[in-house]
């Protein structure tokens, strides 16, 4: 069967978000269809995987393997084929980023003009920006604001629906993410850095990781984790000082 009909059709057909269709197919037409869209499924071999990933930015190489692994799982589902060419190509190591976020002094300190409330209500809550796009009166009550649904219908997994202790106040936000973007640029953070701030306050008030990746709706913990273990310069001088004390 020709690789790039199957491909189409498996990614038009996933259970999975309109976001992820959208990033599958974007990443398939400018990476992998160039390279196996003529071939027959059965002629893919794990040298034409490892030569199409090969120079690819690392986020983009992880992307792409896993999109190819999945269109081969759908084709031994389908028993089109016995093997995956896939299965044992290994991409680059993903280059994980210090993730930028507002302090709790800038988020005590600083006054973010129109939208201020908006902003720090994002940050003291942690929810993603389409989570709190769709927010009605009816989800807060007994001093929880309740996590149900997103402006793409369902939340991002099952382990998104949450509650979150309500702490301040909810104004409607924007139409669109655009204009807290601009108020956020100059601090160079972006809208979803104020989840990884609420993150890193949770953190800094010692709440358990396993507690902090309820609060977030985060289906694995290593995402939470990924927040919790970074170290800002002044703990460093902390630990110094307390070190000093010791001696």
């Amino acid at each position: 069967m020709n690789f790039d009909l199957f491909a189409i059709k498996v990614i038009r057909t996933l259970p999975i978000r309109n976001k992820t269709r959208v990033n599958y197919l974007s990443n398939y037409k400018c990476h992998i269809k160039p390279f196996l869209g003529r071939k027959e499924l059965e002629h893919v071999r794990r040298s034409d995987i490892q030569e199409l990933i090969i120079g690819l930015p690392p986020q983009t190489s992880a992307l792409t393997l896993a999109v190819i692994k999945t269109i081969f799982r759908e084709a031994i589902d389908r028993e089109l084929i016995d093997y995956s060419p896939a299965t044992r190509v290994k991409g680059p190591a993903r280059i994980i980023k210090a993730k930028k976020f507002l302090t709790w002094e800038q988020l005590s300190t600083e006054n973010f003009g129109k939208y201020d409330t908006q902003i720090k209500f994002l940050a003291l809550h942690g929810l993603r920006w389409g989570e709190a796009m769709v927010l009605t009166p009816e989800d807060f009550h007994d001093g929880r604001v309740f996590i149900t649904k997103s402006i793409h219908g369902a939340t991002k997994s099952q382990s998104s629906i949450r509650s979150v202790p309500h702490v301040s106040e909810f104004k409607k936000l924007p139409e669109t993410p655009k204009a807290l973007r601009r108020v956020l640029a100059p601090y160079g953070v972006h809208i979803h850095s104020l989840r990884h701030t609420y993150a890193y306050l949770l953190k800094s008030q010692n709440v358990h990781v396993t507690t902090a990746q309820r609060l977030l709706g985060h289906s694995d913990p290593r995402v939470t984790l990924n927040v919790y273990t970074q170290v800002l310069d002044n703990e460093i001088e902390d630990v110094g000082d307390l070190l000093r004390k010791l001696v």
